[in-house]
């Protein structure tokens, strides 16, 4: 499927609407069932919620209160079509080590706003400045196991930018073609054993990249948003 510009920022904006009920951390939404929020609308707010649990059982979201992260989604305009900026986080971080991410971290108090901590971690991941950067919405929130709530970015990368890499934070970036996301047959699901459960996850392999669980998750959502089909497994 290839989009143009305009449709793509079109089918970004009208996702939003559903968005404003959704943006509030784990432990407000839990709080809106103790105030005089309508149930429906607390249990709505949650339920939507995207993460780990898509494909499992509820008892695989994380418990509250989480710690609000931000990733910027980059959808880089290449002359042969879009792509999605990624990187490979270094093998030594304490979370996720090793494992295919969007640029991004936690939001700072200082931030001001969860597309300004992207912006953020982008320059100082990757090199990435916002003047090359034109954001044009978010993506559902996405809970995952190990605490975080992350809000995804999405944001239209102009060529020319220069990579430098904080190989602190980051081993490789590399990019991947919108058209290959775009492909539900590149869709995968799998499972593993963790704590003597089974775990599901969506995967996309791509040539040697195995790119699964938040971000593969996170890619889906993009699908969906862009192509207005439901993704399988869910």
């Amino acid at each position: 499927m290839d989009l143009t510009r305009e449709e793509m920022v079109a089918r970004i904006a009208a996702a939003q609407s559903h968005l404003g009920r959704r943006r509030g951390s784990g432990a407000a939404i839990r709080q809106m069932l103790h105030d005089d929020t309508p149930l429906d609308a607390a249990v709505d707010a949650l339920a939507k919620r995207r993460g780990d649990h898509d494909l499992n059982d509820e008892d695989m979201r994380p418990n509250p209160p989480l710690v609000p992260a931000a990733v910027l989604v980059p959808l880089v305009e290449r002359d042969d079509g879009y792509t999605v900026l990624l990187t490979q986080r270094a093998a030594d971080l304490s979370k996720h080590a090793g494992q295919i991410s969007f640029p991004g971290g936690r939001i700072e108090d200082d931030d001001g706003s969860p597309e300004l901590a992207a912006l953020r971690e982008a320059e100082e991941e990757i090199g990435l400045t916002a003047g090359y950067v034109d954001v044009i919405g978010d993506l559902d929130i996405y809970e995952v196991r190990t605490g975080f709530e992350v809000f995804p970015v999405v944001g239209i990368v102009q060529p020319g930018f220069d990579i430098k890499i904080d190989h602190g934070e980051v081993a490789d970036v590399f990019e991947v073609p919108l058209s290959f996301v775009m492909d539900p047959g590149n869709h995968h699901r799998q499972g593993r054993t963790f704590y003597g459960k089974m775990r599901y996850f969506y995967v996309l392999p791509f040539e040697d990249r195995y790119i699964w669980g938040a971000t593969a998750g996170m890619l889906i959502n993009l699908y969906e948003v862009l192509s207005g089909e439901k993704a399988a497994w869910r």
